[in-house]
């Protein structure tokens, strides 16, 4: 049976576009990228001409109308994610939306509800998750024995010239800072090994950056299977780092990267008497790195086998919910408990919530 080849279409053509053409280019025939749209036509165009895309547009809208697409990928700023994937849903093309991929909670389960009605999908891009050591990483899981600590830093450096863009900074076009649109592929990442999270206790400020959100944060996290974490997340630390590192009953995992790792960036420290997992995750060791490659290969696997692709709507909200239970604890002062913050929950309707405690200063 000949390979069924997927039309793809890119909405946004920022730099993190290009990185979305070449998973499409290296995804080996199994996608095509027949169109591209932005509100710049100008640089939709260019866009198309230098990755020898053969139609460009101005619009969604114009895009939709004019082209039979299977997916798209959207990589605008966040405040058009929402829109732009429920006009991709109506349509009956799977959304592919990049991060953070709503302004707020209730946003997503908007997308969640117009999802069950479409013959299409909605999925977040997330692409740590589908490196060789996270794979890995969660396939040993069951031999490491019982995760007991963990820390999550995504520790990294955004000068006032970054924030000059005008959707930055704000709530309400970014949703928020560090927390919402930079530590999140960390700690999906985090999620993803140990599963459901229960309560979070946390702390955000405006350090130093001129904007409405914050710059720093961090938080304490305790997950359903009893395991106790950090997570921290910055843009104003100029040694840049991102971090993971997982402490099992019989051994340690890390990984210390920037924007993606390769399988070098893994380490393990097996306890006493356990030295045969360091054989075991030497096994399989890959040479790629987490980028948009090895999730496009998963999301076309997915829609291959007639599923939803990943990372799925279900997986996103449990991360979009951590988001909120962050800010929320943050801005209260309170501890948050999965599920406690329901659609009434101001925290649901935007990441701020009852307000960020310096915005009269």
């Amino acid at each position: 049976m000949s390979q069924r080849t997927y039309r793809a279409a890119i909405i946004g053509t920022g730099a993190i576009a290009h990185a979305h053409a070449e998973a499409v280019r290296a995804s080996g025939g199994r996608a095509e990228l027949v169109a591209v749209a932005d509100v710049d036509a100008e640089r939709a165009r260019e866009f198309a001409d230098r990755h020898g895309v053969p139609h460009a547009y101005g619009s969604t809208d114009e895009l939709l109308a004019a082209q039979e697409l299977d997916i798209a990928h959207l990589c605008t700023p966040p405040a058009l994610h929402a829109p732009l994937a429920l006009a991709c849903l109506e349509a009956g093309v799977t959304a592919l939306v990049e991060k953070p991929p709503t302004l707020s909670l209730a946003e997503f389960d908007t997308l969640v509800e117009a999802e069950g009605r479409s013959s299409a999908h909605v999925a977040t891009v997330l692409q740590h998750r589908f490196g060789a050591g996270a794979v890995r990483l969660r396939r040993l899981a069951g031999e490491l024995g019982r995760p007991l600590l963990a820390t999550c830093h995504t520790r990294w450096f955004r000068d006032e010239a970054y924030y000059a863009v005008p959707w930055r900074g704000t709530w309400e076009s970014e949703g928020g800072g560090p927390t919402m649109g930079h530590g999140i592929h960390q700690f999906d990442l985090l999620l993803s090994v140990l599963g459901p999270w229960r309560e979070v206790t946390a702390v955000a400020a405006r350090q130093a950056r001129p904007v409405d959100t914050e710059d720093v944060s961090a938080a304490l996290v305790t997950f359903e299977s009893g395991a106790v974490a950090t997570v921290v997340n910055s843009v104003v630390s100029p040694r840049q780092t991102s971090e993971l590192r997982l402490d099992y009953e019989h051994a340690t995992v890390e990984v210390e990267h920037l924007y993606g790792y390769t399988d070098d960036d893994w380490t393990i420290t097996p306890a006493p008497g356990h030295d045969v997992l360091a054989e075991r995750w030497k096994q399989d060791h890959g040479s790629g790195s987490s980028g948009h490659g090895d999730w496009f290969a998963a999301v076309l696997d997915a829609l291959d086998a007639g599923q939803a692709p990943p990372v799925t709507a279900a997986d996103t909200r449990q991360t979009m919910e951590f988001i909120a239970a962050l800010y929320a604890s943050a801005f209260t002062g309170e501890r948050v408990r999965a599920g406690q913050i329901t659609a009434g929950s101001p925290f649901a309707r935007r990441m701020d919530g009852t307000g960020a405690p310096w915005r009269n200063q």
